[in-house]
């Protein structure tokens, strides 16, 4: 797969005026560059549609910022959409003088051309800013549409892996893999979680002893696990690992309970958490748009997130916790406690996670829903993690919502979704929001 490429495809017509086009050109292109290196810009304005094809024909574009420099009409627009079918950005720029004399770049109305043909080829979703190009909205826009097409690229070669089937009543986390190569690009491959329990079982303590040891690194208190399930999850954590990397899998959902309680003795809980922090998207109750959420969070925000449910809801704090049974990325721990190394809440078994998460001042709750017709959406909304401790056996993650957590909570419950979402570091709602406009998701903001 060719790198990432980002195109500039800046047009106009020479009736205008020149010199105030060249102007905004070279500044286009400064803080294109600036946002991304990789950004291909042509040596001059393409003021001719024989320009733009000449222009056009050597490129692989895995996103277009088209910008009006001047009007041009929409045969500009319909030849850049005849030969590629990636996201496209429409960029206006600000009339830059406003005097009583000549219309110096007439953008607007171009865009508006522009628009109209986008909509007429079979109603493309497009992304759309205006604004001169140091502007702050416009920069946070470019920005925005580069890492959401970065994202929806990577997608594309993405290999996912269903892990077991849901239990009973956890149809929310199905998925198909045509559903998931048509809507997403992703390949999705299916193993049943006996196999890898049979795998596990196979191996010596001696073919496991680094598993181990790097799970006494990662975490607190294993120790006082009994030594069976200490030697069953190291065997386990070899047998995901070895699966995972000898089929080239970047995200999971791993069936847990009951079969690796009832069927193997030893919980998958840690398991996961450590796959997290490996770098895989590991989600548990085989939950594939879970585990494809998670994928997504890791790669916008560098690190690993947090997978739970929405477990308690404070309006005076404004905030709601997540939280599941045993599972979370072992860099996601407090400081103070690490990450503790407890039993399963229900299963009373060992190993499993038991902490509370660090804070950070700035958070993004995420989940790719989907709606009983078939189609997607995206959950976002936006908030900080606060310094909590564990707040139930197991691991949990408070957040105080930027809006109204109440209303936030009661409006998605009646919208139906589904009870597992992410959380990640930093603000990336933006983001997301492209990225759904992408993928042709509607956006639901709380």
């Amino acid at each position: 797969m060719h790198p990432f490429t980002p195109v500039y495809v800046p047009v106009g017509v020479p009736t205008f005026h020149l010199e105030s086009a060249q102007d905004q050109f070279e500044r286009s292109i400064r803080v294109l560059k600036s946002i991304d290196e990789g950004f291909v810009c042509p040596e001059e304005m393409l003021l001719s549609l024989d320009k733009l094809r000449a222009y056009l024909d050597s490129l692989q574009p895995d996103l277009i910022v088209f910008q009006n420099l001047t009007f041009a009409n929409a045969a500009y627009m319909s030849e850049v959409l005849r030969r590629f079918g990636c996201p496209v950005l429409l960029w206006t720029l600000r009339e830059p003088v406003i005097d009583g004399g000549r219309l110096r770049l007439n953008s607007l109305t171009g865009a508006y051309s522009a628009a109209n043909t986008l909509r007429a080829f079979g109603g493309r979703a497009f992304s759309y800013t205006f604004g001169a190009p140091e502007e702050e909205e416009v920069g946070r826009v470019l920005r925005a549409s580069v890492a959401a097409a970065r994202v929806k690229k990577e997608m594309r070669s993405l290999k996912m892996a269903a892990i077991g089937h849901t239990p009973q009543g956890f149809g929310f986390g199905r998925a198909l893999d045509g559903e998931l190569m048509q809507s997403f690009g992703v390949e999705l491959e299916a193993i049943e979680a006996r196999e890898l329990i049979d795998r596990a079982k196979g191996y010596t303590d001696e073919e496991c002893a680094a598993y181990l040891e790097k799970t006494a690194c990662a975490t607190c208190g294993l120790e006082k696990t009994p030594e069976r399930n200490r030697l069953d999850h190291a065997r386990l954590y070899k047998a995901y690992s070895d699966y995972v990397q000898a089929n080239g899998i970047g995200a999971l959902a791993s069936r847990c309970w009951p079969d690796f309680f009832t069927a193997f003795g030893t919980p998958v809980c840690t398991v996961l958490s450590l796959l997290n922090d490996d770098g895989v998207a590991a989600a548990c109750e085989a939950d594939i748009y879970g585990a494809l959420s998670m994928w997504v969070g890791m790669r916008l925000s560098g690190e690993p997130v947090f997978f739970g449910d929405p477990v308690s809801l404070d309006e005076g704090e404004n905030s709601l916790t997540f939280w599941h049974c045993g599972a979370a990325a072992c860099s996601l721990a407090r400081k103070d406690t690490g990450a503790e190394i407890g039993v399963h809440p229900n299963r009373k078994i060992g190993p499993a996670m038991n902490f509370g998460c660090e804070a950070f001042p700035e958070a993004t709750i995420f989940r790719i829903g989907r709606e009983p017709d078939g189609s997607f959406r995206f959950f976002i909304a936006e908030g900080e993690a606060l310094d909590k401790p564990r707040q139930f056996i197991g691991t949990s993650l408070v957040i105080r919502t930027e809006n109204d957590s109440r209303t936030l909570v009661e409006q998605s419950v009646l919208a139906g979704f589904e009870p597992h979402f992410v959380v990640m570091k930093g603000r990336h709602g933006r983001t997301l929001e492209q990225l759904a406009k992408m993928l042709g998701a509607a956006v639901c903001r709380y």
